[in-house]
């Protein structure tokens, strides 16, 4: 235990250069590396609700400009870019209207819709790389995760978090519909209700009776689907 303590109080200090430099998330890492070894440790418990307050004030302050920055961007149509007519149509029937949609999409998911071919697929990939995004990184990286617990966190005043928590596998949904959701990596009815119509739409396989279907069960609830400002 003595030869910890130093080790404890180091990180702890550590996390206070990381906060006083505006890394709060090293501050925060920092400080959960002290709590898993000694949970009760009350400095460092003190210490990372000022860490959570100041991230929240950071986010307030700047984030907030970055991020309807990043959500105009991705809400620009498809439309708008230079693709050839093949490309646009391709995109148009696959319900995938803005940018936001096709980083929502997967490569071999593309490749399997009908008439969409290897030259429309190179044009996308390289209109997304000038923009430094690629196919699928909303899927895997959860691009818009910010965006949708911030939309989560609002409707909360209406709706009861019980309910927003609960898993999407609750609402009884048809298998077309789960495995759309799977493929979203939605896995609670707040993660649902953050989502647009247009991102549904985007998934292969997806139409709109499962569309249909999903809002239904939402309005039961008192919810439904995220609508574009």
């Amino acid at each position: 235990s003595k030869r910890t303590e130093p080790h404890i109080n180091a990180l702890v200090n550590l996390a206070v250069l990381h906060e006083d430099r505006g890394e709060m998330h090293d501050a925060e890492r920092c400080l959960r590396k002290v709590l898993e070894s000694q949970p009760n440790h009350a400095r460092a418990r003190l210490f990372m609700k000022d860490v959570g307050a100041s991230k929240e004030a950071l986010y307030d302050e700047g984030d907030q400009r970055d991020e309807a920055k990043r959500k105009a961007e991705l809400d620009t149509p498809v439309t708008d870019f230079e693709l050839s007519v093949r490309s646009r149509n391709c995109l148009k029937k696959m319900n995938i209207r803005t940018l936001r949609d096709l980083l929502m999409i997967t490569k071999p998911e593309l490749l399997s819709y009908k008439n969409f071919g290897e030259t429309s697929l190179v044009e996308i990939e390289a209109m997304l790389t000038q923009r430094g995004l690629r196919l699928g990184e909303g899927l895997d990286q959860g691009f818009v995760a910010r965006a949708a617990k911030e939309y989560i966190d609002s409707l909360t005043d209406r709706v009861d978090a019980g309910t927003l928590a609960k898993p999407v596998g609750s609402m009884d949904l048809s298998v077309r519909a789960r495995r759309a959701l799977q493929l979203l990596g939605v896995q609670s009815i707040g993660e649902l209700a953050a989502r647009t119509e247009a991102e549904l739409m985007g998934v292969k396989n997806f139409g709109q009776n499962s569309l249909d279907e999903i809002k239904r069960k939402l309005v039961e609830m008192g919810l439904s689907l995220r609508e574009l400002d």
